[in-house]
């Protein structure tokens, strides 16, 4: 990106240097390199991109553990956020045949065994899943797990 005195200029917009100089909205795609350092314009990459769920920026990732605050509160890690969401994940493939078990649960009526098996690969997945978050020491490894979840038979 292109700095001015420290702030980023657009390209194709148009702007005003500190002596008053105004630039048309095409001039940083049209101007030369030495055109810019005459101007005082100066190239930065853009910072680099990472993946928000994991990291504060690309030097700071966020905490694996939980955190007990000063004031008695909990502030939650990401091992804690991600084993919530793989049993809210569960629950909601688990609440579809839900209805099958109350039925056998109550009236004694078998439930197909195709359902039984594709729950069972749930609950052992929601398992496999939290038992690998919560032994990661990276964010790094977490990431890892995460990409390897498998909620299908």
């Amino acid at each position: 990106m292109f700095l001015l005195n420290g702030n980023r200029l657009p390209e194709g917009t148009p702007f005003t240097d500190a002596e008053g100089n105004q630039y048309p909205q095409n001039w940083l795609n049209l101007s030369t390199e030495e055109e810019k350092n005459a101007a005082g314009i100066t190239w930065v990459s853009d910072p680099a991109l990472v993946d928000s769920r994991f990291y504060w920026d690309a030097n700071l990732p966020k905490a694996l553990e939980d955190k007990l605050e000063e004031d008695g509160s909990t502030t939650k890690g990401l091992k804690s956020n991600f084993v919530a969401q793989v049993k809210d994940t569960a629950g909601k493939l688990l609440n579809a045949t839900d209805w099958m078990v109350i039925r056998k649960a109550e009236r004694n009526v078998d439930i197909p065994a195709d359902t039984v098996a594709k729950r069972a690969a749930i609950v052992a997945e929601a398992n496999r899943l939290e038992t690998a978050i919560n032994a990661t020491t990276t964010v790094e490894a977490l990431i890892e797990v995460l990409n390897a979840q498998n909620w299908s038979e």
